[in-house]
């Protein structure tokens, strides 16, 4: 009998071994705490990702404080302010403000998570912005919109220039994110755009979407090919957090997910929507959905700026050593520099 053909072997991603093990223990964590039921494991999290305080005094040249949102929902964001040049911690004008949601599925990590407290600063030091990271709440206790409505609640705080505790120029406000904290971003500009008439003194600069979460019911060629070669994304992975976040007996055609949703156009074709630079990554099971949400936009007539990092897994951005990760945050802060002017097609 002949021998059966053996199936192609799937294309890892060229990281060190020492990441390789790193990223397969964080893996087999993720999984550890997710149950089949739809629920999570919150106590051995809790272990597995310690919050780290807030520090007033200036650490990697940025200072933090945690701010409150809203007192009734114990609703939080951190604020980082990269040190003034005299190295006091306080700023010679005010600065312009990126609002960054973290990563995680919707599910995972925090405002407070060792990896986005890190990503945070450098993205401050690097844009010289305040960056206010938004603790949203998270899946499967708190699905959808439950972050949309956090976001919006974020941008009205800052509206309120009494509720600043140092001055910010909301004016040049930005919203960032990465995988499901780039969703967030993005949903968060919709609502936005569709009334930008209920803020004051908020106005949208851009949109940053650091390899954003989106999907849908078919399985794209990435997600077929990097299944199970890629770290942190997997098809199981995705398919229990969209199940975890989305409204019970809704699939991933749902508006949260599926840019090509009807319900998803609200506000895109508003001018206070804002120019975008997306991310993504060649070893990402996600980026065929995320070349999708770029043509998407351009197909509106919107700004869109892609920047490809061929060789970048998924969450690049939180591992500092990465070349593709150092220049991402040099592209950053040329994107928030250029917000003052115009932009062309």
């Amino acid at each position: 009998m002949a021998a059966m053909p053996r199936a192609p072997r799937k294309p890892e991603p060229p990281v060190s071994c020492l990441t390789r093990l790193t990223l397969k223990v964080a893996d087999f964590l993720i999984d550890a705490t997710r149950r089949a039921d739809g629920t999570l494991n919150r106590g051995v999290l809790s272990l597995l990702d310690p919050p780290v305080p807030a520090v007033s005094t200036p650490w990697c040249g940025v200072a933090t404080r945690d701010v409150v949102i809203d007192r009734a929902l114990r609703f939080r964001a951190r604020l980082f302010l990269p040190a003034s040049p005299a190295d006091d911690g306080s700023t010679a004008r005010p600065l312009p403000v990126i609002v960054f949601f973290h990563g995680g599925g919707f599910a995972f990590f925090s405002a407070a998570s060792l990896a986005f407290d890190v990503a945070c600063r450098r993205i401050a030091r690097g844009a010289s912005a305040a960056v206010l990271s938004v603790d949203y709440r998270r899946s499967p206790e708190h699905r959808f919109p439950a972050p949309y409505d956090d976001g919006l609640a974020a941008l009205q705080f800052l509206d309120d220039p009494k509720e600043h505790p140092v001055p910010l120029e909301v004016s040049r406000c930005f919203l960032a994110g990465d995988s499901a904290g780039g969703n967030v971003a993005h949903h968060v500009a919709r609502r936005y755009a569709a009334r930008p008439s209920l803020f004051a003194n908020v106005r949208l600069a851009g949109l940053v979407a650091i390899q954003p979460f989106f999907g849908g019911e078919e399985r794209t060629p990435s997600e077929l090919r990097l299944d199970g070669a890629a770290p942190i994304v997997s098809i199981a992975r995705t398919d229990w957090m969209w199940r975890a976040f989305l409204p019970p007996g809704a699939d991933r055609s749902h508006e949260a997910a599926s840019v090509a949703s009807p319900a998803a156009a609200a506000g895109l074709d508003s001018p206070a929507f804002p120019p975008v630079l997306v991310a993504i990554g060649g070893y990402d099971p996600l980026q065929d959905w995320q070349r999708r949400y770029g043509e998407m936009l351009r197909a509106r007539g919107k700004y869109v700026r892609v920047v490809e990092y061929p060789d970048a897994i998924h969450g690049f951005y939180t591992i500092p050593m990465f070349d593709d990760a150092r220049d991402l945050i040099i592209r950053i802060a040329e994107f928030v520099a250029e917000s003052g002017g115009g932009r062309s097609q």
